[in-house]
């Protein structure tokens, strides 16, 4: 008996303290201010848009095990199909946050209201030989609907756009609550989290470290040639031959193909997106909740480049986006990256982005 009551409590813990101990990581390594701490409110419901896919299960399981200083006091789970199934298993796990399901589109208006966080994984996935921009028709009707809601049930929440392809989805969101007046470039994110993930991930393979001891910051997009892994900033220090560089950011910018062509068919990053996901709804809630110092790289409103839309370190407080830490010190090769590769390709689907949202 106490080996079943044990393990998932040492899961739970195991997890949050990873979480709070990344985020302290991070925002110390990118040069954000010392952390300071103040009361941790208990009104922090977070609604996952598309709770019962493939991201939205485990991202709604790990929120439901979150704790302070990062803890949802509810965690409202939406879907067209399968959400209060869904949220009455995540209800049994004995932890202190609410979880309840909704379903359809009469009742969206009853998981968003009163949310701190949107979090949208909802759409459909890529499958092998798939890019992120084939997803596009499909989801980007998704997000449009669903950021419409937001607009009208909780016009003040942060909104972390998941669903591909997050280079036109942010932007296509962006218009959408643009047109309903409630627009705020602080609280709008393209959550890029899981390519800050991997590049920790292999970076540490290749050098031998503890990925939860090494920082990586990852700027552009969330697509292939618009992804570009800063590898001359990496924590600690480390250098990289010509070829290992090459290949930790060729691997870093297709990770996602890597595992829908492991998954052969079966799904594409549900796991590992879930993970980062939580990892930056749990930086949210701590800036949220009045921590400082805490910073993600996550795409924004920017004017770092020609793009609208980027992604640089961030840092967030209690109205979401604190500063925009920028790009930062560049080499010449992640500089000719940048000019030629990473900005002219994003530019296009954010264009894309909004030039459908605003003829739809």
């Amino acid at each position: 008996a106490l080996s079943i009551s044990f393990k998932p409590r040492l899961l739970f813990k195991l997890a949050t303290m990873f979480a709070a101990a990344r985020v302290f990581r991070t925002s110390s390594q990118l040069g954000a201010r010392a952390l300071s701490t103040t009361a941790v409110t208990h009104d922090m419901k977070v609604a996952v848009l598309g709770g019962a896919g493939g991201i939205g299960q485990p991202l709604s399981m790990l929120l439901k095990v979150s704790h302070p200083p990062a803890q949802a006091s509810e965690v409202a789970v939406y879907d067209i199909a399968h959400a209060k199934g869904v949220a009455a298993d995540l209800s049994h796990i004995d932890t202190n946050s609410a979880c309840n399901g909704f379903v359809g589109e009469e009742e969206l208006g009853a998981a968003l209201s009163g949310a701190k966080i949107v979090v949208i994984p909802a759409g459909v996935p890529r499958k092998p030989g798939m890019s992120r921009d084939d997803l596009f028709n499909t989801n980007a009707s998704i997000v449009k609907g669903l950021a419409e809601a937001c607009a009208v049930h909780c016009p003040d929440a942060c909104i972390a756009i998941i669903s591909n392809p997050v280079n036109s989805t942010v932007a296509i969101a962006a218009e959408a609550l643009k047109k309903a007046g409630v627009y705020n470039p602080r609280k709008l994110f393209g959550v890029t989290t899981l390519d800050v993930v991997r590049a920790r991930t292999f970076v540490a393979s290749n050098k031998g470290l503890d990925p939860q001891s090494v920082s990586v910051p990852v700027i552009g997009g969330h697509a292939g040639g618009t992804i570009l892994p800063l590898l001359s900033r990496v924590d600690p220090s480390v250098s990289f031959s010509d070829e290992d560089r090459d290949a930790l950011t060729d691997r870093i910018q297709n990770g996602g193909t890597e595992v829908v062509q492991a998954k052969a068919g079966a799904g594409s990053a549900t796991l590992s997106m879930a993970w980062a996901g939580a990892q930056f709804c749990f930086s949210l809630m701590r800036a949220l909740n009045g921590e400082t110092g805490i910073v993600e790289c996550t795409m924004v409103e920017s004017d770092v480049t020609d793009c609208t839309y980027f992604a640089t370190p961030v840092e967030l407080g209690v109205n979401g986006v604190e500063k925009n830490l920028g790009l930062g010190d560049l080499n010449e090769y992640e500089q000719n990256k940048l000019t030629t590769e990473v900005v002219p390709e994003l530019q296009k689907s954010i264009e894309k982005g909004i030039s459908w949202a605003q003829s739809n």
